[in-house]
């Protein structure tokens, strides 16, 4: 311990807050800072959205301007004020139809008008609070919806990319799809090529050249080179054309039937309510499946996202734009480009106003072909094979196909709708298709039901119980995800009155185990993660024994009695303790193992495959299946004094934990590995008051391995880090947060660890759970590269209702 002091005396100032410990540490200036995956972000979606907000205005049959406007309008307004941060919105493709449509029969002014209504509404709904309603819709409507655009857009770019241009519906490109092959323009093809390879090249440039120059992002390089190139060989062939402003029209009074201009306001709000919404859901799960991400950007609030979208439209169609709302094919390259905030989203509406004003020479130098071709890059991705195989997996396969079919045959609302339909349709058949079948064998009579046990199987299950004569051994077998209350209230009265007449009754799984009875006074009636008390059940009449039932069902001995901890009673204290272990394993066997056996059969018969390595302290009041929400299987564990890993070398007879990590890299193969701090840990209590000299005890020795997190905190190289916009309580949880990050270091110097970083197949997490609170932070990374320990650099996990 002694040699953490010089460390500690050489700062004039840290120590202090070492030695006084409630003393929190001061609160450095907060300033306003653009991270860099913000700032790539913005310019892959600015270099999307330039095209594709001319290409839907050409579309529609707008000013060409007006597709500019609300794609600025989409990024300052909706962003800004809209509860997604990371959804871009703009003139989207579902709304080309409907917009067409408005125009052909009221004119462009009044369309605008229109549009400035449709966004009153929407602020209407949004402060109703009704936009959670989005959160009803299946999963498999969400991705069927952005592989049907996706189809959408690399359909209708494929055809710039061919020399040619696109037609107005899916349909049509498709079938004027053979005489463009037909006519190939070279220039075209070859941009078109040239950009592929370089974006899907790029990423994948290997080294430490590779690392500096991923920091560029693909779509800029790739449009980029198109661009250079094309120019520095003087190909002849279509490049960006951005139209004058002075022709610009802004909107006018509504002309028109009431009636007419009512059911065209009624329909742009539902349109562009439904798509935004559905978008946020999309954007969301999107941001899910990257971890990295998920640490930093917040659930979306789709009512706030309401009220941001009506206040765009509000904006977009008085100055003149397209109806606005969340487009998928920006905000899933948004969030493939690694944008953290919503200021990716403000920063690209901010582009496309400097280019529609100031950069109209560079601009007009990009080939459209090079554009289409990223376009269509990003639309090819969002028909996930990911997302198939889960909706193949869950049996809505056909609410995915039909979505998709729908959305690229008749546009983006009329998809969902059938999707919902088709889903609705589903959910009832699985609710209605129940098979109830009777037979005996020898004195024991079977009762199966497949299927969820609703009301309406109510008749059918009286009908077979009813053949089960008085006094019979009755096997109900259950094999169904769901009852409802009157299916109960059906099956407890007939099995109750049929024990009062001599008869017994088994409840059986798919699998046979049986299912298990509530339990009877004496038993422990907690519930999983109610309140508790150390989890202590107390019995209302006092300390009870362990019945015949505890003991013929076992507690952990192979020939049913309950053993040492039954009998432990030689002072009242183990005694206790013993009844209270045989009376949690009881509980376990009846109540618990039933519904666990199945799944940990599979997992005896397949192995563990654990998906990271959780490195925790080994507190007692840290509940790692908890915390994580996980389930057996999922969690690799090592818990210890502190949540310390030892350097390589520093172990010192002790290879326990090095023998974890590999054996967790190199034979179990996790993708991530967590180092789990919390408050309170008396591990860092005893770090910080630790006195030099004294008898080295085995847990003094093992806290050698903490002597680098206590001079990390004590360096004035590394800034203190803060928890959630707050600074730490005191100089205790400071080297508990510290901690984590100096063990993260220690991990990256065990061989296999490094060698899965260098090869990307390992992520490295830290966290920490604040006891008192009930509440888990990840610490995340700050944009210059120095992990974690950083101002700011707690992320809350909480999400607003």
């Amino acid at each position: 311990m002694s040699a953490c002091v010089p460390t500690r005396a050489a700062d004039s100032t840290r120590p202090r807050r070492i030695h006084q410990p409630h003393s929190p540490p001061p609160t450095p200036p907060r300033r306003f800072r653009i991270a860099g995956a913000d700032l790539s972000a913005s310019i892959a979606v600015f270099l999307i959205a330039l095209p594709l907000s001319l290409g839907i205005a050409l579309a529609t049959g707008a000013p060409l301007q007006s597709g500019l406007v609300a794609a600025a309008v989409g990024g300052l307004v909706a962003a800004r004020l809209g509860g997604s941060p990371l959804q871009v919105s703009g003139p989207a493709a579902g709304l080309t139809v409907v917009t067409a449509e408005l125009i052909h029969r009221y004119g462009w002014r009044t369309t605008c008008a229109i549009t400035v209504l449709a966004g009153v509404a929407q602020l209407g709904l949004g402060c109703l609070r009704v936009a959670r309603t989005a959160l009803a819709v299946s999963p498999a409507i969400v991705h069927g919806m952005l592989a049907g655009i996706g189809v959408t857009i690399a359909v209708a770019q494929l055809h710039i990319v061919l020399g040619g241009t696109p037609q107005s519906s899916v349909l049509d490109n498709l079938h004027a799809l053979p005489a463009q092959l037909a006519r190939v323009h070279p220039a075209a093809v070859s941009m078109s090529a040239l950009t592929l390879t370089l974006l899907f090249a790029w990423p994948r440039i290997p080294g430490r050249v590779g690392n500096v120059l991923r920091t560029v992002p693909a779509a800029l390089v790739a449009v980029a080179g198109a661009t250079l190139t094309a120019s520095l060989t003087g190909l002849v062939l279509p490049k960006v054309d951005l139209p004058s402003w002075s022709s610009h029209a802004l909107a006018g009074l509504p002309e028109g039937p009431v009636l007419g201009i009512a059911a065209a306001v009624l329909t742009v709000t539902l349109v562009c309510s439904v798509q935004s919404l559905l978008g946020a859901v999309a954007v969301d799960k999107l941001v899910a499946g990257r971890p990295a991400q998920q640490a930093r950007v917040g659930r979306s609030e789709l009512n706030r996202e309401l009220l941001g979208q009506g206040a765009a439209n509000v904006v977009s169609g008085a100055l003149g734009g397209l109806p606005v709302a969340g487009v998928a094919v920006r905000s899933s390259a948004n969030v493939q480009a690694g944008a953290v905030s919503r200021n990716s989203t403000m920063l690209h509406g901010v582009f496309v106003v400097v280019a529609a004003l100031l950069m109209v020479p560079i601009l007009e130098l990009i080939p459209l072909a090079s554009l289409a071709a990223l376009v269509m890059a990003v639309g090819i991705q969002m028909v996930s094979l990911h997302h198939i195989r889960t909706v193949t997996r869950h049996r809505e396969v056909l609410v995915y196909v039909v979505t998709t079919l729908g959305v690229v045959c008749l546009g983006v609302l009329e998809g969902v709708a059938l999707g919902v339909s088709v889903a609705v349709a589903v959910a009832l058949h699985r609710l209605t298709r129940t098979r109830i079948t009777h037979d005996e064998r020898g004195a024991v009579h079977h009762v199966r039901v497949r299927g969820q046990l609703t009301f309406l199987a109510v008749p059918r299950l009286s009908r077979a119980l009813h053949l089960v004569p008085q006094g019979a051994h009755v096997v109900l077998e259950l094999d169904g995800s769901f009852m409802d209350h009157a299916a109960y209230e059906s099956l407890q009265d007939w099995q109750n009155a049929h024990v009062a007449r001599g008869g017994t009754v088994d409840l059986t799984g798919r699998t046979g185990t049986r299912i298990a009875e509530p339990a009877g006074p004496s038993h422990c009636r907690c519930h999983p993660w109610t309140p508790w008390r150390n989890h202590h059940c107390e019995p209302s009449a006092g300390p009870q024994p362990a019945s015949a039932d505890d003991r013929s069902r076992g507690a952990g001995r192979a020939d049913g009695s309950v053993g040492p901890a039954g009998a432990a009673g030689r002072d009242g204290r183990s005694g206790q303790s013993g009844h209270q272990l045989a009376r949690g394993i009881s509980a376990f066997q009846r109540n618990t193992a039933p519904l666990v056996r199945g799944e940990l059969a599979r997992l005896a018969r397949e192995g563990q495959q654990p998906s990271q390595l959780f490195l925790t302290c080994a507190d007692s009041r840290l509940v790692t299946s908890m915390i994580t929400s996980s389930g057996p299987g999922d969690l690799f564990v090592v818990r210890n004094v502190g949540n310390l890993v030892p350097r390589p070398g520093d172990e010192s007879g002790d290879d326990s934990v090095a023998a974890a990590i590999e054996y967790a890299v190199d034979v179990l193969h996790v993708r991530s590995i967590t180092v789990c701090g919390h408050s309170g840990c008396g591990a860092m209590q005893a770090l910080l008051n630790a006195e030099p000299g004294g008898a080295q005890t085995p847990l003094k020795r093992w806290l050698r391995h903490g002597l680098p997190s206590l001079e990390r905190m004590a360096a004035k190289n590394h800034p203190w880090a803060r928890l959630a916009g707050r600074a730490p309580a005191d100089a205790v949880e400071q080297l508990c947060l510290t901690n984590v990050v100096q063990q993260l270091d220690h991990l990256r110097a065990h061989e296999s660890v490094a060698r899965a970083l260098r090869e990307g197949a390992l992520e490295l997490h830290g966290m920490y759970f604040h006891v008192g609170e009930a509440q888990a932070y990840l610490l995340v990374e700050r944009d210059d590269g120095e992990l974690f320990d950083h101002v700011g650099a707690a992320e809350d996990l909480r999400h607003p209702a």
